[in-house]
């Protein structure tokens, strides 16, 4: 798994460690990995956010939520969007990870094994209720464009999975 954080002041980063993902609230944004640099600079701070795929409706929310967190902790900010590199699911920390199988929803796989899973049926992710891999795709897309629903054909339990992105 691979980081591609270029700078942060370590100032920041409880101040952004406290911004949840609006789409997944149990995610910070920095397990996400969409936050490239936070750096103060004349007394401002500039971030620059990287979206998990392009038209994520979550941005704006997302650098408002930065704005509100910063100008709490006494900071004046701007918020620029990045689009290259493009974000990937290497980005999400192991703690995001661990997040998202917590709150119910299957980590991303390796881009190989997602395509053996999305494309040819293979039965590869494991069910964050019970932990089987006895699991089938019902549909290509989830509750998001960014993941696929699926269920356990053990537990019978329905449940999302966050699609590799590289």
């Amino acid at each position: 798994m691979t980081t591609e954080i270029q700078n942060i002041d370590p100032k920041l980063i409880p101040i952004l460690e406290a911004v949840s993902d609006p789409e997944i609230p149990v995610l910070s944004i920095m397990d996400m990995g969409v936050v490239r640099t936070a750096v103060i600079q004349n007394e401002i701070v500039k971030v620059q956010i990287t979206p998990t795929y392009s038209g994520c409706p979550a941005m704006d929310v997302i650098g408002d939520d930065i704005k509100k967190a910063l100008e709490d902790a006494g900071y004046k900010s701007e918020i620029e969007l990045i689009l290259s590199p493009a974000w990937t699911t290497d980005w999400i920390t192991p703690r995001g990870r661990k997040a998202l199988e917590d709150y119910g929803i299957a980590a991303p796989l390796g881009a190989e094994a997602d395509k053996d899973v999305l494309l040819h049926g293979k039965r590869l992710v494991k069910c964050p209720q019970c932990g089987s891999t006895n699991t089938k795709m019902v549909s290509q897309f989830g509750s998001t464009a960014c993941k696929a629903q699926f269920q356990c054909d053990d537990c019978l339990e329905p449940f999302d999975y966050f699609k590799c992105l590289k």
